[in-house]
């Protein structure tokens, strides 16, 4: 479980509520606990180019763009990682945060909008982003409610398809993808560094989740897998939402699973079978040795694919 934690997936560190009851004695709030448990990851920082640090582990990857008078953030961890995300940036630079990219909803890539806004950041996402994060959330695989976020913590800025950027001599292209993970996702290319951030569109090793209630598809992520794979080379450094560094290899064999369960699935629910039948059908067994390393096992997406086909 602790390896898993590493990687920083949201689903990794979710606490079963069997497992908090017995470490408090009384019902924790799921999300709360979910909250602790991420925060508590170590941050690990690796360099991408001379001026980009990927930050991993309390939530989604961070990545930073710094220079002489100020730094480009996209995603930010959990909220209990805020004192730790606030000491990594310093010790990275001494200027100031300018502005923060959301590459889609979820808590753990949105959470410390707040204190950055607070700082002086400009907040910039999606504009379902901004829609999203002012609703009331139920994810039923996950078994967490979410209230709707502060308005401290909604993004400023939004766009429709895409957005650029010039910083510390860096081009940023930020390209909406129709839905895939949510119907909030954008990617994050470093034109001239070649990194690309994906969000939530890419797990590097293991099965991602896929959130139905605001627009998550399994055929998008597929699809999104594949605009990915146009928009890098075999230089290009991928960061995935969750997982470690990646390559457009990794990526390539990321895909062709995604179309291999679809497919697997989509048979199955066309035969008739209802979801406790493709369940117990075992359609991942040959897969889980690969890609179930997280708590996401086979048989939970199993479920996830079914409900977003």
């Amino acid at each position: 479980m602790m390896a898993a934690m590493g990687t920083g997936a949201l689903v990794d560190a979710l606490i079963p509520p069997e497992l908090a009851r017995a470490a408090t004695g009384r019902a924790q709030d799921p999300l709360a606990a979910a909250r602790a448990r991420i925060g508590a990851i170590p941050i690990q920082a690796q360099s991408l180019a001379e001026n980009i640090t990927l930050l991993s582990g309390p939530g989604g990857n961070v990545v930073v763009l710094r220079g002489p008078d100020d730094m480009i953030v996209v995603d930010t961890f959990v909220a209990p990682a805020w004192p730790r995300l606030e000491e990594s940036l310093k010790g990275l630079s001494a200027a100031p945060v300018k502005f923060v990219i959301n590459t889609h909803w979820h808590f753990d890539h949105t959470d410390n909008n707040a204190p950055l806004r607070a700082g002086g950041a400009t907040l910039v996402a999606h504009e379902n982003t901004k829609l999203r994060m002012t609703q009331p959330h139920h994810l039923a695989v996950l078994e967490l409610d979410f209230p709707p976020s502060p308005a401290a913590a909604l993004p400023q800025q939004v766009f429709k398809e895409g957005y650029k950027l010039e910083a510390n001599g860096e081009r940023l292209a930020v390209t909406h993808v129709p839905p895939a993970h949510t119907d909030t996702d954008v990617v994050v290319r470093f034109e001239k560094a070649n990194v690309l951030h994906t969000g939530d569109v890419f797990f590097n090793g293991r099965y991602p989740y896929i959130d139905g209630s605001t627009g998550g598809r399994i055929d998008g992520m597929i699809e999104g897998a594949g605009r990915l794979l146009s928009l890098a080379d075999s230089d290009t450094k991928i960061v995935p939402g969750h997982g470690p560094l990646g390559t457009k290899a990794e990526l390539a064999k990321y895909r062709d699973m995604l179309s291999t369960v679809a497919d697997r699935v989509r048979k199955l629910k066309a035969s008739g079978k209802s979801l406790e039948e493709c369940i117990a059908a075992k359609p991942f067994a040959d897969l889980d040795a690969d890609w179930g390393k997280g708590a996401m096992n086979g048989d939970t997406f199993v479920k996830v694919v079914y409900g977003t086909l």
